[in-house]
């Protein structure tokens, strides 16, 4: 980058992670120039070895995120035997009760597709070329000045981009959110989120399981292809900091027995990872010539696996947003942003409300409180209309 000389488009994407990899073509799509500026270089993933070479990082794409990948392209890459459906799931709360989902009631064909963090980027990357999205990657961002008429952005190894619109899609704790004046509230969970994968003795039959422990700790099942699960444990940070301290075969039996052996005996396949749990609230995700998309925008806790999804739904209403313009030609108007702000205002906060309202339900230790959240999944489990709506919410 040193020695550019400036240049532009009409948007510019500040993030390329799987939502500003998403965002890049659908906005293409639009009639807008973009391009997409990151700090690492932007390669292909390496592809996986052989059968037990597996990402440690996946996610449940739900229907409506997979509806907006296919759109562009994507969804289409995946090679099917890396995918999982989740056809059912299985929620146990601390004292016993049980709650049920299943695709086939819901007239679906998953709840969610259970997809490697490297094979959506490697899907998404092509899509990112052919659209004809201009690349700026390998320099971090300097300075960023925003008038009434454009946005100008300044890589740190030299070279300025002038936008109409910059888009922070740079996670959870953005630069561009904080060189826009926006100002996030995060409060830390005390949780660490640990993820591996593991062989099963027994097949899952693409059910999911969840438990909530009574230390607050929520420990997540979910299948991959074959026998394989992948896991997410949300654990209080000195549990958290015990399984990662483990040697594979122990954190093998440990999350084996956590779950009451209901796979039978686990092996691991991938090392355990963890990763800090916050709650995020951004008052606003636009500014004067920028907006907000994935983590930057909004942190949730992982319990309903709802993140990516939020985020390739801002991709999918920004572009939807822009796409609707009609004579007004400039992506960054206050009028546009403000409408993709009140597209997203609602969902957003929906999720965050639950998601936020069952880990601190969850947490509390006193009696009461685990007869009531106990309570209160017998009951839903027996309201099948209830339970609908609160699927098919997060299926789209």
């Amino acid at each position: 980058m040193k020695g550019a000389a400036t240049a532009g488009a009409d948007v510019l994407i500040a993030g390329a992670g799987l939502v500003g990899l998403s965002l890049a073509p659908a906005l293409a799509a639009t009639g807008l120039s973009v391009a997409l500026a990151d700090r690492r270089p932007l390669a292909l993933p390496e592809a996986p070895r052989d059968d037990d070479d597996w990402d440690a990082r996946v996610y449940a794409i739900s229907p409506g995120s997979a509806a907006f990948l296919r759109a562009l392209g994507a969804w289409q890459r995946l090679a099917a035997e890396r995918i999982a459906p989740i056809e059912s799931m299985r929620v146990e709360g601390d004292a016993g009760a049980v709650l049920r989902f299943s695709a086939y009631d819901l007239g679906e064909r998953a709840l969610a597709w259970i997809v490697e963090e490297r094979a959506l980027a490697a899907a998404l990357l092509p899509a990112v070329h052919a659209a004809g999205v201009a690349l700026h990657a390998g320099s971090g961002f300097e300075a960023l000045s925003l008038t009434d008429e454009a946005a100008r952005l300044r890589f740190a190894g030299g070279g300025d981009f002038v936008a109409r619109l910059v888009v922070g899609a740079d996670g959870a704790r953005s630069w561009i959110r904080e060189a826009a004046g926006i100002r996030a509230e995060p409060r830390p969970y005390g949780q660490t989120a640990v993820v591996a994968n593991f062989a099963c003795e027994r097949v899952h039959r693409g059910c999911a399981y969840q438990w909530f422990r009574p230390d607050g700790a929520i420990l997540a099942w979910l299948p991959l292809s074959g026998r394989r699960v992948s896991i997410v444990w949300s654990a209080p940070e000195p549990l958290a900091a015990e399984l990662l301290g483990l040697a594979p075969e122990a954190l093998a039996q440990r999350v084996a027995a956590e779950g009451r052996f209901a796979l039978g005996e686990f092996a691991c396949i991938t090392a355990g990872q963890g990763f800090p749990l916050r709650w995020v609230r951004v008052p606003e995700v636009v500014a004067r010539r920028v907006a907000l998309v994935g983590d930057a925008a909004h942190g949730v806790h992982p319990l309903a696996g709802q993140g990516v999804n939020l985020g390739f739904g801002d991709a999918d209403a920004l572009a939807a947003v822009l796409r609707e313009r009609g004579p007004l030609r400039d992506p960054g108007a206050s009028i546009l942003l403000e409408r993709y702000a009140r597209r997203r205002a609602e969902p957003v906060t929906a999720m965050q409300t639950l998601t936020d309202g069952l880990a601190r339900l969850f947490a509390l230790p006193m009696p009461w409180a685990r007869s009531l959240r106990n309570l209160g999944m017998t009951m839903l489990d027996g309201l099948p209309h209830a339970k609908r709506l609160l699927a098919r919410s997060a299926l789209r």
